[in-house]
């Protein structure tokens, strides 16, 4: 009987001349366009510059900081006040103000300060702006230091600023390996959770439902039936992801794929069967699509795809704790950048079979089947 139901599904698939051409340009789309456009690296930075030393040097770090293609000059004041208005009318993101006798400290080895003012009002723009912004600095005070060098008779007579930095799991802090896998679990979780939603709908509005509801088949059989297709569906999906990622951005798991499709199969059972209980009480196409675009559009943005859960306020971390797609994007996140095998990701295996459980005992009870 299973195989019959089956045939029946991925006929309807077929039959359909809009989702074939769905399962594989969507993929597509979202992960050649999406890492390239929702960048988290910040450009084009306004900064404000008081040079009160007007010096060679202030001036080469100036044309340092512009050149550096993340910063924009947009005022050049005379004073710190006018800089400070500047800020005020959103015309500038930081403020660099340099002393004077800035050249003059710095040959004579007393060592020279700036001051970094940066906007906060937008704490991440802040942050990052000031970041490179001291990056810059060093790299210019590490040149001089090589220029100077030579005119000092003794290595102590010049001040340095030793900083050890070490990034791992993303040496190159490349935005891309953290973005593109979790683009993979947001792509599963649309594709895999709006057409199980539409599914019984839009059997409800054809009239089909009405004979398998007169039928002996079981209710069990009928929600597993609908949910192998969307098994296959998401390993195909899957499996673009894959191709794309080598392909355009270079990127392998650091991990095994066993870990990811195993991951997968259950994360799959899991929003499909969220997708199959709104299906089940939705009345009409149009009710099923608003409403698992209200929990998708929550999962997504309390999953850490684009903030990191821990920044988050703590009714928001709680909220998080019930969303799979957290767990699954961790779970992507881990195999691709640290390498992480099942035994490691316990917890998220635990989570996503008691989501998927819960989903599926609840999308067979609220399936209503009348004889």
């Amino acid at each position: 009987m299973l195989k019959y139901l089956l045939r029946k599904e991925f006929r309807q698939i077929k039959r359909n001349a809009f989702l074939p051409r769905l399962i594989f340009a969507f993929p597509l789309m979202v992960l050649l366009v999406f890492p390239w456009a929702a960048s988290y690296e910040i450009k084009n930075l306004n900064i404000s510059i008081v040079d009160n030393d007007q010096s060679s040097f202030s001036k080469a770090l100036t044309q340092k900081i512009i050149s550096s293609n993340y910063f924009r000059l947009t005022d050049y004041s005379v004073s710190y006040s006018a800089a400070l208005k500047s800020i005020e009318a959103q015309k500038s993101d930081i403020i660099l103000q340099i002393p004077a006798n800035f050249e003059k400290n710095i040959i004579n080895a007393q060592g020279a300060k700036v001051m970094l003012s940066a906007n906060a009002v937008n704490g991440m723009k802040g942050g990052i702006a000031m970041t490179y912004l001291v990056s810059i600095i060093n790299e210019f005070n590490a040149s001089l230091i090589k220029d100077l060098m030579p005119l000092s008779k003794s290595t102590t007579n010049i001040s340095t600023i030793q900083i050890d930095q070490q990034y791992r799991f993303n040496q190159n802090l490349n935005y891309r390996v953290f973005m593109v896998p979790a683009l993979m679990v947001m792509i599963l979780s649309l594709l895999c959770g709006f057409l199980p939603a539409v599914s019984i709908v839009f059997e409800k509005e054809l009239g089909t439902i009405e004979q398998m509801n007169v039928s002996p088949v079981p209710k069990v059989l009928f929600i597993l039936a609908k949910l192998i297709p969307f098994w296959v569906i998401g390993l195909i999906v899957i499996n673009i992801g894959f191709v794309v990622a080598w392909a355009v951005y270079g990127l392998v798991p650091a991990g095994h794929f066993y870990t990811i499709y195993f991951f997968t199969i259950i994360y799959i059972l899991t929003v499909s069967g969220l997708g199959l209980i709104i299906s089940n009480f939705a009345q009409s196409l149009q009710q099923a699509m608003f409403i698992i675009f209200f929990f998708m559009l929550v999962f997504i943005m309390l999953s850490g795809l684009y903030t990191p859960i821990d920044s988050m306020p703590e009714w928001a971390k709680w909220v998080a704790a019930f969303n799979p797609l957290k767990y699954f994007m961790e779970v992507m996140r881990a195999v691709y950048l640290k390498g992480s095998d099942i035994l490691q990701l316990w917890k998220q295996l635990l989570a996503l079979i008691a989501f998927s459980i819960f989903f599926n005992i609840i999308a067979v009870i609220s399936y209503r089947k009348s004889s």
